[in-house]
């Protein structure tokens, strides 16, 4: 394991910083002065670069997939060798709130590793941690959660794995306490299990990598179970940033913060050209590159929301717009005006952010009209659902759909005023749900999965979830 630091030159020096005139500059002054040059984005990208070898190296030791937990993870993996996302959130091991996610299920890991016989979850954490508390907390209990509920015989599987000598004998007792009720609530969601045990096919064992160690030391890939390796890329470092030559441990963390809008993929595409730049004309030059790249990478699929037949959710493009391929489009961005005189659109006119989750609640009363009045005649006709992500407003537009119009088997719901009136062949009206079915936390937490579970990188934000069951919840109806 090497140091992941290397030998690269980090540009902080005394010189190159310019301070105002002693009288004007007070001691602590200086000090922020200095502080902000140590973590100047130059220095982040460059401790990233080093980090990323680390991680390369984990790689090549394991022989095993690299998979990012987003955000933060997908900064230390060049998109060539990048298998996939993950999003455990760090803030669901923390003490006290351990928790296991329904909004994020993160089901597409099984798959790959019943591929590769397991997977390297990679993620960093800032100065004076070794690991994220996704690593230690939150994905051990995700791997106990799914172990129990997949495989409940195999009870040697069960109990929940911690990195050594980390956690307190009474929060590991605590954390241990709360995974049979987290398995109940999986099995609630009435998900196929057996469906996910074969995408899975066996067990889950953990394996952690870092500076420090790795452990167990002599843990690979099993015949009995996949390895997931829990991947923290970043040196530990226990004093200031600039006692570390400009290297910036959990460089990557918090990119909305101090990246001007540079993604990961920007990142490895163009790091050459980054690193030629000065501090000064770096915010210019990322704006730059990053509108050259966004021309070239908006995702045009459209995913179908399984098990339903004909509701799809995508990233907005103008090119699944166009051509009629979808019969009815919901555009949760755009604006209204400009799908005036078209039958088949409905554009909200949301805004960006938790201003347009607010938003959307005021407008999710259109969408169940539109879908109402556009299906009541042909229920099978293609529905799709977009936002300027793919992975926000959207969901939450398709999940009020879903909980509205779908029964069980994701089939329209369907009825008719007089109990004969289908006997002649007649359809029955397109309606909402009947009013003794139930809209409640778990009737949302269940179509949620399934939205988690057809598209795996959607990300809908509290606010958005907030919107859709307040409106789900207090229509007269219920």
């Amino acid at each position: 394991m090497g140091s992941g630091s290397g030998s690269d030159p980090y540009p902080v020096s005394v010189s190159s910083l310019h301070f105002p005139s002693a009288e004007q500059q007070s001691i602590s002054q200086t000090l922020s002065a200095l502080r902000r040059s140590a973590l100047s984005v130059t220095n982040r990208l460059r401790s990233i670069e080093a980090d990323a070898a680390f991680v390369r190296e984990v790689a090549d030791h394991y022989n095993l997939p690299l998979i990012a937990n987003e955000r933060c993870g997908s900064w230390y993996i060049p998109p060539e060798v990048k298998s996939g996302s993950a999003y455990f959130k760090s803030t669901d091991g923390h003490t006290g709130q351990w928790d296991f996610s329904f909004r994020r299920l993160n089901l597409q890991l099984l798959p790959i590793a019943r591929e590769h016989g397991g997977c390297i979850i990679v993620d960093s954490t800032r100065r004076g941690k070794l690991m994220p508390d996704a690593l230690s907390k939150t994905v051990p209990i995700w791997c106990a959660v799914i172990n129990r509920s997949l495989f409940p015989s195999e009870t040697a599987y069960h109990s929940v794995a911690f990195p050594p000598n980390y956690l307190g004998a009474s929060e590991e007792s605590q954390i241990a306490r709360k995974i049979d009720g987290f398995v109940k609530s999986l099995e609630d969601l009435k998900l196929d299990l057996g469906e996910l045990k074969q995408q899975l096919g066996k067990p889950i064992r953990i394996a952690w990598a870092n500076r420090s160690y790795f452990h167990p030391t002599d843990l690979h890939k099993g015949d009995n179970y996949h390895l997931f390796v829990l991947c923290s890329a970043s040196k530990r470092v226990h004093g200031a940033e600039m006692s570390e030559g400009g290297y910036i441990q959990g460089a990557g963390d918090d990119s909305e913060s101090w990246a001007y809008g540079l993604t990961p993929p920007v990142f490895w595409a163009t790091k050459s050209t980054l690193f030629q730049q000065s501090e000064e004309d770096l915010p210019i030059v990322i704006e730059q590159l990053v509108e050259e790249h966004r021309k070239k990478d908006i995702d045009q699929r459209a995913i179908r929301i399984a098990p339903t037949r004909n509701l799809y959710i995508s990233q907005t493009h103008p090119q699944l717009v166009k051509g009629s391929m979808y019969d009815l489009v919901i555009d949760c961005n755009a604006s209204p005006e400009a799908a005036e005189g078209n039958a088949k659109c409905l554009n909200l006119g949301c805004g960006s952010s938790k201003l347009g989750s607010r938003d959307l609640r005021k407008h999710l009363d259109r969408v169940q009209d539109f879908v109402q009045s556009r299906l009541s005649s042909n229920p099978s006709q293609s529905v799709l659902v977009t936002c300027e992500t793919g992975k926000d407003l959207s969901v939450g537009a398709v999940l009020a759909i879903l909980c509205l119009f779908y029964n069980e088997e994701g089939e329209p719901w369907r009825y008719s005023a007089d109990a004969d009136a289908d006997a002649d062949g007649t359809p029955g009206e397109f309606t909402i749900a009947p009013t003794n079915q139930l809209i409640g936390k778990q009737f949302i937490r269940q179509r949620l999965a399934w939205i988690t579970s057809s598209k795996h990188d959607v990300n809908p934000s509290r606010s958005t979830l907030q919107s859709v069951n307040a409106f789900l919840m207090q229509r007269p109806d219920y």
